[in-house]
């Protein structure tokens, strides 16, 4: 029962993004979780189809990473990156620039969340530019409907409209151009690319799991060599085998300058997030003697670089992203087949394990954002958590789900759908593929 339904003000905790109607309420209180599925306090286990917020890549509960965490936490407690190094944090850093790519990274700067990371960045390159003699460049670029965080710089930096204007967020030296569209850049740089000092992009856009194309990454790394910007890959979600490789931007025909790693970098175990800078950005830094002025309490301790390092050997050990490859071809035969043949669904947008599917309704229009969280209910009663996304549903498997997993998710998300049809669109009734199709759509027959 929630506080609204008990005629009673919500407990202690204030949850993030709940609304206060169903703040209280045991059903989505969590208790435990291992492997892909979460308990939860009315003793519902669900199996888990977002990886927790996009992060626990390898499942819940590695008995390696909490181990490697519990020994740090033993030995060293609290040390800290604020005017000290620490033996854990260089460990970390090396090994961050290894799986980066030691030929084009060189240093690796530690911060608590994605967010927080993206304000490090817009701090980063218009430092680095006044190192060059270039104050003027103060411009930060970003893409519309992207997502870099809640802090107030990276609110502002973040191109979904999430009220903005409402908190007071200062976007003054912000701008936003389209996804995906090579002329919106390139008129903002014939008009102000001397005063740009970075153009962040995710290579997925979140929200709606939109990859950049390949013409607009040659646009972007065009640009930059016209320009003078640094290009910045938020790989907050895309990091760490989301999509295939273990950066997104390991595919791009040139590296980004700035790379921002978070929610897969742990496991999902530690409040962590890294910026990894090229050797061109972390050079001018050192043969300048200039200090960046940023620093936060708990970036780079002891435990959360145990487990980042934990995470890195864990991936490599269980070959997980050959593990996310074979499944994100599985997630390639369903989803095609469920926009061939469902009536209900438009298509689906991502690429590896990052994944949405957009919903319509019977006439044909895009599943209005007002009626999703009423289908993500329905695929929860059917016993998986999704999250919404663009006028649909997102699908964030961890990379090492099996198929009989993958199989059981699809099922639930057919079975939460066909209800939710039931009851948005009253007499409607269509031929549509039910969870006794699921292994067809998968291409493994019955």
């Amino acid at each position: 029962m929630n506080a609204h339904d008990a005629g009673r003000r919500p407990g202690p905790l204030w949850p993030s993004l709940l609304p206060p109607e169903s703040q209280g309420d045991d059903s989505l209180c969590a208790v435990s979780a291992h492997g892909v599925r979460v308990r939860f306090a009315d003793g519902r286990e669900l199996l888990c189809g977002s990886s927790g917020l996009w992060n626990t890549n390898l499942g819940y509960g590695n008995p390696a990473i909490a181990a490697a965490t519990a020994e740090a936490l033993l030995a060293a407690s609290y040390l800290g990156v604020f005017r000290y190094e620490n033996r854990y944090a260089r460990l970390a850093a090396a090994e961050l620039v290894r799986v980066c790519g030691a030929d084009h990274y060189a240093r690796v700067l530690f911060s608590t969340s994605g967010g927080a990371a993206n304000d490090l960045v817009m701090k980063l390159a218009r430092h680095y530019h006044a190192l060059r003699g270039e104050p003027r460049r103060n411009l930060v670029v970003g893409l519309r409907d992207s997502y870099h965080g809640l802090t107030y710089g990276s609110f502002g930096l973040t191109g979904e409209p999430l009220g903005q204007q409402l908190y007071g967020v200062d976007q003054r030296l912000v701008r936003h151009v389209g996804v995906n569209d090579p002329a919106d850049i390139s008129t903002l740089m014939e008009r102000q690319g001397d005063r740009v000092a970075a153009v962040v992009v995710e290579p997925v856009i979140g929200s709606g799991a939109v990859p950049l194309t390949a013409e607009y990454i040659d646009t972007l790394l065009r640009l930059r060599e016209q320009y003078g910007f640094l290009l910045v890959a938020d790989e907050v979600a895309t990091g760490f085998g989301r999509t295939g490789p273990f950066f997104a931007s390991q595919e791009w025909p040139a590296h980004p300058d700035l790379l921002v790693a978070s929610k897969g970098l742990t496991n999902g175990t530690a409040a962590a997030a890294a910026v990894v800078a090229s050797h061109r950005v972390a050079d001018t830094f050192t043969q300048t003697g200039a200090v960046l002025m940023h620093g936060e309490t708990q970036a780079g301790t002891p435990a959360t670089c145990a487990a980042i390092v934990a995470t890195i050997a864990e991936m490599q050990r269980l070959d997980a992203l050959a593990l996310g490859r074979r499944l994100s071809a599985l997630l390639d035969t369903a989803l095609a087949r469920l926009a061939q043949d469902h009536p209900l669904v438009s298509g689906s947008t991502g690429a590896g394990c990052f994944r949405s599917l957009r919903i319509r309704t019977p006439e044909g229009t895009p599943l209005p954002q007002s009626e999703v969280s009423a289908l993500v209910s329905r695929i929860r009663a059917a016993g998986a958590i999704v999250h919404p996304g663009v006028n649909g549903i997102q699908l964030i498997p961890a990379l090492t789900y099996s198929p009989a997993e993958l199989t059981e998710l699809l099922d639930c998300v057919l079975t939460g759908l066909a209800a939710f049809a039931e009851t948005a669109y009253p007499g409607w009734a269509a031929e549509a593929p039910r969870s006794s199709t699921v292994p067809q759509l998968l291409g493994t027959g019955s």
